[in-house]
């Protein structure tokens, strides 16, 4: 049975910074390429940033570039989300997401893309992070 579990939410003033983790068992991690995802309040979920089953082709959308960096790190079975410079509109809840192909997550059409369901990409159950003064 597949696990994916993240964590490292919290609340954080404006300006400040959060890494979030992501871990994943029942699966092979390096075969799989992993995302993350988030949902504001009232919005559609959307990419976050993306990186391949190696870890060394990272992906970073909108205004997540500059300011948060994805990893993955596969001897240790880990990914991370390192998020700097956070602001209020970031406060949301931050999904894991593993599939076996990159492609499959299509960050060319992000935001507004969000895989469908299916039998080898899963979730994990979010991770709320909160900004405010």
């Amino acid at each position: 049975q597949v696990q994916v579990v993240e964590s490292g939410g919290g609340w954080v003033q404006p300006g400040g910074s959060l890494r979030l983790s992501c871990t994943a068992s029942g699966l092979t991690f390096e075969d799989y390429a992993m995302a993350w995802f988030r949902q504001r309040p009232g919005k559609e979920r959307e990419g976050v940033a993306a990186i391949s089953k190696s870890g060394r082709t990272p992906y970073h959308h909108g205004t997540a570039k500059g300011r948060f960096t994805i990893s993955k790190n596969n001897a240790e079975n880990i990914m991370y989300l390192q998020m700097n410079s956070l602001q209020p509109e970031d406060t949301a809840t931050y999904y894991c997401v593993a599939t076996p192909l990159f492609s499959t997550f299509q960050p060319e059409s992000w935001p507004g893309y969000v895989p469908p369901p299916s039998d080898s990409t899963y979730w994990g159950q979010g991770t709320q992070v909160t900004v405010s003064s």
